[in-house]
């Protein structure tokens, strides 16, 4: 996915998303960007399934008798 940044108000970046519509999103998401910038947003499956793993061993480690 991707978003543009539209403008900057105040501490809020106006951004417009893939299908057209417009979201006011927190300008500090998105450190050094400009108006005009594209910004590319990804799911890091990597660190999601490392976090995972650990969030699931934490619960074993409450639960697990």
């Amino acid at each position: 996915m991707q978003v543009i940044i539209d403008r900057i108000e105040g501490e809020f970046a106006v951004v417009e998303l893939d299908d057209g519509s417009i979201l006011d999103v927190p300008k500090s998401l998105f450190n050094g960007a400009k108006e005009g910038d594209i910004i590319d947003i990804s799911i890091n499956h990597k660190l999601t399934n490392e976090r995972t793993k650990e969030i699931e061993n934490l619960m074993d480690d409450l639960f697990v008798d």
